[in-house]
Formats: structure tokens, C-alpha cells, sequence
């Protein structure tokens, strides 16, 4: 299966069995899937500095986010799809910090975005010093995510 490397502040959509994939350091991956279309994609936004703890979100941020999420959202929805089809997942990795969670964060941001749109979204958080690799599936709906190393993988799981 061919893999597709999602780079910073980008995303890939497709309508194929391919293999999008994403590395996670102080960043999120937003994976979004129309079940009845067999289509999706996956976002892949950085969201702080190694000395983050979360994705903070300020106003030098704020529109491009959500300029870059409103086309990510209409590359896969279009205009006409039933949201009870839709499915969503964040997958965050912030790095250990000793300052406390801001009150606000791009995957606050994102999932209010959603909410408004009457999509549910899961969110997984994953805090630690190695990144995060992301491998999402959009035609079949498969998400695999393991450390950097591939040594520690976490279930595979329908999106």
C-alpha cells in the first residue's frame, strides 16, 4: 500500500486505500472520515514548541487554523454529507512540562469547530518526550499510532 508522508501544516485527502501518515512532535493530527463516501484525510498541525505542554492557541494562529481546517472539512464533507457518516479523531502530542494546561488550545479550538458542525470528535492526548507516528487509513477507516520508534505501538483502531 503506498504511504503518503502529511507534512507540518498541511493535509492529504483521498478516496483510496493508501496509507497517510504523520509524525507528531508538539503537534496533532486531526483524522476525518465520510464512512458513506469512503472518503477522508488527515491534518497534521504543529501546535507549540518543545517547551509547550499543549497546543496553545494565540491570535498570530487563530485564523490560519482555522483557514487550513474550513478547506480540510470542505475537501472531504463537500456540501452535501449526512454528519451521522462522519467521523473524527484528534491524536495530540504535547511535550512533559512542569507549567500548567493553558485555557485554551488548538484542540479546543478544533473540537468546538466540529461541535458546531455537529460532528462528534474522540481526542487522545499523549504527553512524552519521543514523537508520536500516525498512520491512518482513509478508505477502510484504520488508525495505527506507536512512539517513534516503533517499539511502542498502540492498538490499532477503526476511526
Amino acid at each position: 500500500m503506498t504511504q503518503i508522508e502529511v507534512e507540518a501544516d498541511a493535509y492529504h485527502t483521498s478516496p483510496e486505500p493508501i496509507l497517510l501518515a504523520a509524525e507528531l512532535k508538539g503537534a496533532l493530527a486531526l483524522c476525518l472520515r465520510d464512512e458513506r463516501r469512503a472518503v477522508g484525510g488527515l491534518l497534521h498541525l504543529r501546535c507549540g514548541s518543545s517547551g509547550a505542554r499543549a497546543c496553545d492557541v494565540t491570535d498570530n494562529t487563530l485564523s490560519a487554523v482555522l483557514l487550513v481546517l474550513a478547506r480540510f472539512k470542505r475537501a472531504i464533507l463537500g456540501n452535501a454529507t449526512r454528519r451521522e457518516d462522519v467521523h473524527a479523531r484528534i491524536i495530540a502530542h504535547t511535550f512533559p512540562a512542569k507549567q500548567a494546561e493553558p485555557d485554551a488550545t488548538i484542540v479546543d479550538l478544533i473540537r468546538a469547530d466540529l461541535a458546531d458542525a455537529r460532528l462528534d470528535c474522540a481526542v487522545q492526548m499523549l504527553h512524552g518526550t519521543l514523537a508520536v507516528r500516525v498512520r491512518f487509513e482513509p478508505f477502510g477507516g484504520q488508525l495505527w499510532i506507536a512512539d517513534s520508534n516503533g517499539t511502542c505501538g498502540f492498538a490499532a483502531c477503526a476511526l
